[in-house]
């Protein structure tokens, strides 16, 4: 939300400030009467003027509140400026600064703007959140009810090398598929030409001895894998970059192609999903492009292939878990789903199993929405509490899985 004001229902009794995360930073008061109050956008938190500015908007929102705050909701991340300011002013308020999962957060915001109060399974796919398990998540299927939450699945784990320096090279995250299918040995001969025999030779050694390569289950590096196959990105400039030049690859084979056309519609999910698993595996996917004809539209139609398999493949995990644990409604949350094609196609199959679809309609699906879904979180656990709040400290409350 960018200076925004929408009703949330029902009222949530006490207000709940929300100070978001690290990236597309905005700030969010849920007042008792059901009423959230959005922040301007503020940005990325790198950037000393955009922490000084989330300051002033928790403080002033907080002014606006017609009841004193309950308590501070933030990310799980320890590191962050959020967190630290929530901790801070949780501490000169006597008030309980709480955290709240990334991926919770963005299914949250959904449930928020939606009105739901019934359980739901939650599709979450972005580049990067911390995990209650300390660990780097982005492609999260989740089970969300108002008072609790859990996670059935993720997207298969692929290892980070370098850390974060590798969401800015793609073609790292392909060395990574690569070394993730048992094909290490590809890395120099595919990868030497357009990086370098050195760089790409540091990354197989750093891959084989598991040295600075953290893993994560992020969408987003998978969307950086495909699009280095297809020798589309292979350095980025701006975020997401990569997979917005993969998107407009697949819009320009699909506007004269229809998606039922066997060239890009008879992905082979099969291939992908295994239904009786938590774990997407997503591996296929990138040893089918690096195996694509090289024809004259090779990128369009390939990119078009894997936007559609992937979408498919999505649809009928969350699908298969709605059906597992007596879910009727499926929301969809995080940055990746700014991607017009992935939402659209993951909408439309999704219905085709007879779900009901909620996706952002008035709150951004990325990260500045994220304050939305933790103040409304940490609303519904204040709600039911059984033992009076602990003023002195931050709380963690039983629905909540630990911070890392």
């Amino acid at each position: 939300m960018q200076s925004a004001t929408v009703s949330i229902t029902p009222p949530t009794a006490r207000p709940v400030l929300a100070v978001g995360a690290w990236l597309k930073n905005t700030a969010c008061l849920l007042d008792a009467d059901g009423t959230a109050h959005g922040s301007a956008l503020h940005g990325d938190l790198r950037d000393a003027q955009a922490c000084r500015a989330l300051e002033a908007s928790a403080r002033a929102l907080a002014a606006r509140a017609t009841q004193p705050i309950a308590a501070i909701a933030h990310d799980l991340h320890p590191d962050f400026f959020s967190t630290r300011l929530a901790l801070a002013l949780a501490e000169e308020w006597h008030i309980p600064a709480i955290g709240v999962q990334h991926h919770h957060a963005h299914i949250g915001a959904v449930m928020a703007e939606h009105g739901l109060r019934e359980p739901v399974i939650g599709l979450a796919l972005d580049g990067v959140g911390l995990g209650s398990d300390g660990t780097a998540w982005g492609g999260e299927l989740l089970r969300v009810a108002p008072g609790g939450w859990e996670r059935l699945g993720h997207l298969w784990p692929l290892a980070l090398p370098g850390g974060d320096a590798a969401a800015l090279a793609p073609w790292r995250m392909l060395a990574s598929a690569l070394h993730a299918m048992g094909r290490s040995a590809e890395i120099v001969p595919h990868l030497a030409a357009q990086v370098g025999a050195a760089p790409a030779r540091m990354i197989q050694r750093m891959l084989d001895a598991k040295l600075n390569c953290p893993t994560g289950t992020s969408a987003g590096r998978w969307f950086d894998a495909a699009a280095a196959a297809l020798g589309l990105h292979l350095l980025e400039q701006t975020e997401a970059e990569a997979a917005i030049a993969l998107e407009q690859h697949a819009a320009r084979w699909l506007t004269v192609h229809a998606p039922a056309d066997p060239a890009t519609a008879d992905a082979p999910a099969a291939l992908v999903l295994q239904a009786d698993t938590d774990v997407l595996d997503l591996r296929p996917l990138i040893a089918t492009l690096l195996d694509w004809p090289d024809t004259p539209e090779r990128s369009a139609a390939a990119a078009a292939w894997f936007h559609l398999t992937l979408a498919h493949a999505l649809a009928d995990w969350a699908a298969h878990a709605a059906r597992r644990v007596g879910c009727r409604t499926v929301c969809l949350g995080g940055g990746c789903f700014m991607n017009a094609i992935l939402a659209r196609e993951v909408t439309r199959r999704l219905e085709s199993h007879g779900l009901r679809v909620c996706r952002p309609q008035t709150t951004p699906c990325g990260d500045a929405g994220l304050a939305l879904g933790q103040a409304w979180i940490v609303a519904q656990q204040l709600k039911g509490l059984a033992a009076p709040v602990n003023l002195q400290r931050p709380l963690t409350l039983p629905e909540s899985l630990p911070c890392a």
